[in-house]
């Protein structure tokens, strides 16, 4: 009969192999799910597919494998928004474009509205965690970087008034993402949220050309 070689034995007393990846992205949506304190190491466990000893030997504890999945989460939401507003596309619609990118995001097809990850976790966590308010603070800071940029390349080909302040309207860019985070959660429809992103739009923007803004009805009067 046939006892195996050293080789096998060894492979059978391995811990199974992971993917960082696959890994990081799993406790994302675990922590997504249930927010930082109200998600268990046997939560992340069960997500990951990775044990205790192997969860602290890849990541450390909770509390650094929650600051890694905020590090990815703003790590890939920038790559996504500078994908968005590169090339040669009008400014209306690359912002446009960002905010379709996020509702994605924040309402996934055929999924529960889960709205922004960082937050939707990190802001009720930084009251009480300085590393948590840090990374939150980084990522507010990195995502207004990259549409100031954008906005100022449109001042430069004359999309955006000259005068206007591009790190103030690139804040409001971002306030208005945030409110779509938020609503989505709240429950707001998709139709609904692309109509606030339009206005949002046109608003920083100086105009409402091309943006398929319904407009309000009138009031009867008495109501």
């Amino acid at each position: 009969m046939h006892n195996g070689t050293k080789t096998d034995r060894r492979s059978r007393g391995r811990p199974r192999a992971y993917d960082p990846d696959e890994a990081i992205a799993s406790a994302t949506h675990a922590f997504w799910q249930g927010g930082y304190s109200g998600t268990s190491l046997d939560d992340l466990s069960v997500a990951t597919g990775m044990n205790r000893p192997s969860l602290y030997g890849a990541f450390g504890d909770k509390h650094a494998l929650y600051l890694t999945t905020l590090d990815s989460y703003i790590d890939a939401g920038l790559k996504a928004m500078e994908a968005a507003l590169g090339g040669d596309l009008p400014l209306t619609q690359a912002l446009q474009r960002v905010y379709d990118a996020a509702l994605a995001i924040y309402l996934p097809s055929g999924g529960e509205p889960r709205g922004c990850f960082l937050i939707g976790t990190a802001v009720v966590e930084s009251k009480v965690d300085a590393e948590v308010r840090a990374k939150l603070a980084e990522g507010l800071r990195t995502f207004d970087g990259a549409l100031e940029t954008r906005l100022v390349r449109a001042q430069a080909q004359g999309e955006l008034d000259p005068n206007a302040d591009a790190a103030v309207l690139a804040r409001v860019a971002s306030a208005i993402m945030h409110s779509l985070a938020l609503r989505s959660r709240a429950g707001d429809t998709r139709a609904s949220l692309r109509a606030t992103a339009a206005a949002g739009v046109a608003l920083i923007c100086g105009t409402a050309a091309g943006l398929d803004i319904e407009p309000a009805k009138p009031r009867r009067k008495g109501k």
